[in-house]
């Protein structure tokens, strides 16, 4: 993962994309190298300036963000893009995650989870507003009406402080409302998490979420 992360930001909000970029480059390891306040543009943009990460407002006009994550992804595969938006109507959700974006935030978010999800997204992982998680969570158990067997093995395999993270992930929660509720350091909750996903197969927390409903945890 490269030391210094290039960020692009679409908004149609002149406004916002002032604010995030003034807070975002008070950040040494991050800088704000264009702005878009389109889709369109977002394209155009992307070509010429290959920024390691997108963040993406949903709402625009010429071509909002979903459209314009699609494109992305289908022109560029690795691109990484984090949705950053005032909407989490489950057809935003759906859309934007279906289209190919790797994080999803609402725009009430602190400034350290913003910083956050950038770092995960550039080590390869998905970020998602807890409250978001939990209506992908709610969605894909909606769309799997069978309950699979549960794995014994599988959660035989994780201590009793483990599965107790894991419901708490599974809940939505962050490392840091995790660790605040077990007395436990952030640094703690991380390395358990990381453990977690090792041992039940997971490539992010969201995927976890859903492993812990099929093992009947929550």
């Amino acid at each position: 993962m490269p030391d210094h992360v290039r960020l692009l930001l679409v908004d149609d909000q002149r406004l916002m994309r002032d604010g995030l970029r003034t807070l975002l480059e008070m950040e040494p390891e991050m800088s704000v190298v264009g702005e878009a306040s389109n889709g369109q543009e977002a394209l155009k943009l992307f070509a010429t300036l290959r920024p390691d990460v997108v963040l993406m407002d949903v709402r625009m006009p010429v071509m909002d963000g979903v459209e314009a994550t699609r494109q992305l992804r289908a022109r560029w595969p690795d691109v990484r893009v984090i949705i950053l938006t005032t909407f989490d109507d489950d057809e935003y959700v759906f859309e934007g995650l279906r289209a190919g974006a790797l994080g999803y935030l609402l725009k009430d978010v602190g400034m350290q989870e913003l910083t956050d999800a950038i770092h995960t997204v550039m080590a390869g992982g998905v970020l998602i507003e807890p409250s978001v998680a939990r209506k992908v969570v709610a969605e894909f158990a909606r769309m799997t009406p069978q309950t699979p067997a549960v794995d014994s093995d599988l959660i035989d395999a994780l201590s009793e402080r483990e599965i107790e993270i894991l419901k708490l992930l599974a809940e939505g929660m962050t490392n840091r409302e995790i660790a605040g509720r077990l007395y436990l350091a952030e640094g703690t909750v991380k390395n358990y998490v990381t453990n977690i996903l090792s041992k039940i197969g997971a490539r992010d927390r969201t995927q976890a979420a859903l492993r812990a409903r099929e093992l009947q945890l929550l």
